[in-house]
């Protein structure tokens, strides 16, 4: 299985990404975990993204979909969140994706309107030092306004307040919508309704992707 995501922010593709890599027995692919992964080595490659990362500078598509070759090339499967996020990402991926004989499955579209994303939005919390994300509601830290993992002042993020997230939501939603077409082209597309439950929301997923 060799799966996509794409969503706003708050849609719910970090919770739902752990629960399918687990169900499938998948490797969950993070663009800001795999530039982590490959800065601590010493390769030829590290070091030229960790020039352009010291400086500020983003990542050229190129070198990221090289590591992106280097790690589904020996997998059984994989789910790619946070990569791609324009029409010639997509477009080189699947060129990549082809030489390594690892095409896609399936790329999932989490749907979620932006009142609901609001509600969301406003309960998550965030690290300020390791970036650990928490929710109020449903995984709140330990202790109040402290990190579980390292001790960090957990708050709320600054562009998690309403007239930011509606800004958000417009700009992907004009970025994405080219996405969008193009995986519709290629009948890569499932959108999944991620509104409500998150336990109703993984049923749907599992329905649209084994039937």
């Amino acid at each position: 299985m060799r799966i996509v995501l794409l969503g706003p922010p708050g849609a719910g593709k970090g919770t739902q990404s752990a629960r399918l890599t687990k169900c499938f027995e998948i490797e969950h692919l993070s663009t800001g975990d795999i530039l982590r992964t490959e800065v601590s080595k010493t390769t030829e490659l590290s070091l030229v993204i960790k020039k352009y990362m010291d400086k500020g500078d983003l990542v050229p598509d190129h070198l990221i979909i090289d590591m992106i070759k280097d790690r589904v090339s020996n997998t059984a499967g994989f789910l790619l969140d946070g990569f791609p996020r324009t029409l010639k990402q997509a477009e080189a991926l699947d060129t990549a994706l082809e030489v390594c004989n690892q095409p896609l499955d399936a790329v999932l579209y989490f749907e979620v309107n932006v009142n609901e994303l609001i509600e969301r939005l406003s309960k998550r919390l965030i690290c300020q030092s390791c970036f650990s994300t928490y929710n109020l509601i449903t995984s709140p830290p330990i202790s109040k306004g402290i990190c579980d993992s390292c001790s960090g002042i957990v708050a709320w993020r600054t562009d998690d307040k309403p007239e930011s997230i509606k800004h958000r939501m417009s700009v992907f939603n004009d970025q994405t919508f080219p996405l969008i077409e193009y995986y519709k082209r290629r009948d890569l597309l499932k959108k999944i309704d991620a509104t409500g439950d998150l336990d109703e929301v993984f049923i749907r997923i599992k329905k649209v992707i084994v039937g």
